[in-house]
């Protein structure tokens, strides 16, 4: 069986975030292969114990990639401060790999894949497109690991992931898929604090939560727990609509916000101070749409750093985005794609912007453990990743094991197969999940 048909089988996504299917990247040909070990995430730190812990695997799922793909090259991109990482990469590097090192600052959000290839190659991503476009495969250390394991035919069913914050034991460790975000808690010692709220796979591009219950997926970063009175949450659990009130009012067009927008210094024509001036085009401040939007990114330093009277142009951009997509419109930059002159002389440290945030005293390492849960229940959710999601092929009742098919993307749809993460009897089936318990 051919690489993209067992990646295919394994229902490997990319684990980084964005849960692209992993094997229509491995059908394409490309020049370069590009890890991202980046993982500029405040307080995320499972890339890392990852790439110290699993660096053979990691590098082998990259020369899988690079041999399908035919690249004549691959880049290594992690930072500098990382030097426990690096090692452990460069020790199972060959000269015969044809895999070089890309030594990254430690800013954000430089694990951006248009950053990422901008750094690694010097190309630069046409406006609304993906890193194919220019020659470059991007895919997140994790998935390489799982690519490694695909090819033995090892399904996904597990995700590393680190739990973080106001925990007694920050930890990273694999979990099966499913298991809850109760659980995570659990296996790091509890909270310290009796009122939480959960940032899931990051602070900036993450989404926040009061739900124990919820799943993790195979694109769960990890869980950051802050007190629920912390700023963040506090600022994050306002209404869309309240949002639009206070930018409509107080936004004086300082233009911050695009000054230190990263798409902005790569050369897309991305202007939030323009996007938060649409705001006052309606008396209620809905319908916010704006052409300047359309090459948002949403990774949040408008929202969360360059504003100074903390605003919220990111997440008019994604209105905007959703208005434009809604209408049918796609904004066409006419002007080439030229970096700014300045672009070095804005970037955002991650200490800066830890700092900013009131996040520096969370910043703990999250050492890994083996086996540090044993789950007796999980909730699988049918739609993990980009596309279609999968569909069920059990009933209730069924005994399955770790592995086992369960559920299938249908044949022309964009998707990934989903198996079973534990041993067990299949208790519950709806349009969105499925349930095993063990015993």
């Amino acid at each position: 069986m051919s690489l993209p048909n067992k990646v295919f089988e394994a229902g490997v996504v990319g684990a980084g975030g964005g849960g692209f299917p992993t094997h229509i990247k491995a059908r394409s040909s490309v020049e370069f292969v590009i890890a991202n070990g980046a993982e500029c995430e405040p307080l995320l730190h499972k890339d890392f114990e990852i790439m110290v812990n699993y660096a053979e695997q990691i590098i082998h799922g990259m020369k899988l990639m690079m041999e399908q793909t035919n690249a004549r090259k691959g880049y290594f991109g992690i930072k500098g401060k990382n030097a426990e990482a690096i090692s452990a990469i460069e020790n199972v590097i060959s000269d015969s790999d044809n895999i070089e090192m890309a030594i990254l600052g430690d800013y954000y959000p430089i694990g951006d894949e248009y950053e990422l290839v901008y750094e690694t190659t010097g190309r630069l991503i046409p406006p609304h497109g993906i890193p194919l476009d220019v020659g470059c495969l991007v895919n997140n250390v994790e998935t390489f690991y799982n690519i490694a394991n695909a090819e033995n035919s090892k399904p996904v069913t597990e995700k590393f992931l680190c739990v973080t914050g106001v925990v007694k034991t920050p930890i990273s460790f694999f979990v099966p898929i499913g298991t809850t975000f109760r659980e995570l808690i659990e296996a790091a010692g509890g909270t310290t604090v009796k009122e939480f709220g959960i940032f899931i796979s990051g602070l900036m591009m993450g989404s926040l939560t009061f739900d124990l219950d919820e799943p993790v997926t195979k694109t769960t970063g990890g869980i950051i727990v802050l007190p629920k009175n912390h700023y963040l949450i506090m600022r994050e659990s306002r209404t869309i609509e309240d949002m639009n009130r206070i930018g409509k009012s107080a936004c004086d067009q300082c233009s911050y916000c695009t000054e230190f927008c990263p798409r902005y210094l790569l050369g897309y024509d991305v202007q939030p101070h323009k996007v938060m001036r649409s705001l006052g085009f309606t008396k209620t401040g809905n319908a916010v749409w704006n052409n300047y939007a359309d090459l948002c990114c949403s990774c949040g330093l408008c929202s969360l750093y360059a504003c100074p009277e903390d605003l919220y142009p990111r997440e008019a951009c994604n209105q905007g985005q959703a208005e434009l997509k809604i209408q049918g419109i796609k904004y066409e930059q006419v002007k080439p794609v030229k970096v700014h002159p300045v672009k070095d002389g804005r970037r955002v440290p991650l200490k800066q912007l830890m700092k900013k945030l009131d996040v520096t005293k969370y910043n703990r390492s999250t050492p890994f453990v083996k086996n540090a849960v044993h789950i007796s229940k999980v909730f699988i959710k049918l739609k993990q990743h980009a596309g279609a999601p999968a569909k069920s092929i059990v009933q209730k009742g069924d005994i399955v094991s770790t592995g086992d098919l369960i559920a299938k993307i249908e044949e022309n749809n964009l998707g990934a197969n989903v198996h079973a993460s534990i041993n067990g009897k299949v208790t519950e089936i709806t349009k969105e999940h499925i349930v095993i318990e063990n015993g």
